[in-house]
């Protein structure tokens, strides 16, 4: 099996702007990202996909491949998808935040490990270690799986919702936090790309749950390992002292 590794990297983030080329212990992020992912066993090849030159000549900089993508992109999955398009020949494609420079090479390789099955077309990650906290934040992601280990639903709200229930919930029920990393077959990943978005998507601000309205099901690969990403700039000093 043939894996492209590509990571989306803007610019202009609204919260973070330039936020791939801050400098981290002499290194910028997207480079720290780039070397992390080429770790990962299950990766034939690794490619930045961004929309700005100065990305563009940063990842040339430290010898990685970098590929200029079209700026009205709406989500790094399109992008993705354009750079798979350019770059035939792969049978699954991972698409790796920009924003975590300590990516974990294990963590791709147990989402990867998801495409051994052929029924498997998307999948992506889930956590079990969830506080009450979690459940209350709209920023922390919810999921919720099948008998086999496919999404059933994404919300930013507490799922399911326990206001009835009058035990211990956090302890009885198996709750997962969803971790943002997505895995596509190629035509797969081509599909997806032209479906349009749909109301559930645009009220919780969540694409994936178009995937789901469309019929397309979602393996959720259950993980122990989180890595902090980097959103706004108070997060550095956090991800510094982990370098």
């Amino acid at each position: 099996m043939k894996v492209l590794g590509i990571i989306p990297a803007r610019y202009a983030s609204s919260r973070f702007p330039g936020k791939p080329l801050i400098d981290l212990k002499g290194k910028s992020m997207i480079q720290r990202v780039y070397e992390g992912a080429q770790k990962a066993k299950s990766l034939s090849k690794v490619i930045v996909a961004t929309d700005d030159q100065r990305i563009v000549d940063e990842v040339l900089r430290f010898g990685g491949n970098v590929c200029l993508t079209n700026e009205s992109h709406q989500s790094g999955t399109d992008r993705c998808a354009e750079v798979a398009s350019l770059n035939p020949g792969f049978d699954v494609v991972i698409n790796i935040q920009g924003d975590e420079p300590l990516v974990n090479p294990l963590q791709l390789d147990q989402l990867l490990s998801a495409f051994q099955e052929a029924e498997v077309v998307i999948a992506t990650l889930g956590i079990s270690t969830v506080d009450q906290e979690d459940l209350e934040n709209p920023n922390r992601i919810k999921v919720v799986c099948d008998h086999k280990d496919n999404a059933i639903y994404f919300s930013r709200s507490v799922i399911p919702n326990h206001h009835h229930y009058k035990g211990d919930f956090l302890h009885d029920f198996p709750f997962l936090r969803h971790i943002g990393l997505y895995a596509y077959r190629t035509e797969t990943l081509a599909q997806i790309c032209q479906l349009m978005p749909t109301a559930l998507e645009k009220i919780e601000s969540l694409e994936q749950l178009r995937w789901l309205y469309h019929g397309l099901k979602v393996r959720v690969v259950q993980t122990d390992i989180e890595t902090p990403n980097i959103d706004v700039p108070e997060d550095v000093e956090k991800v510094i002292q982990f370098l």
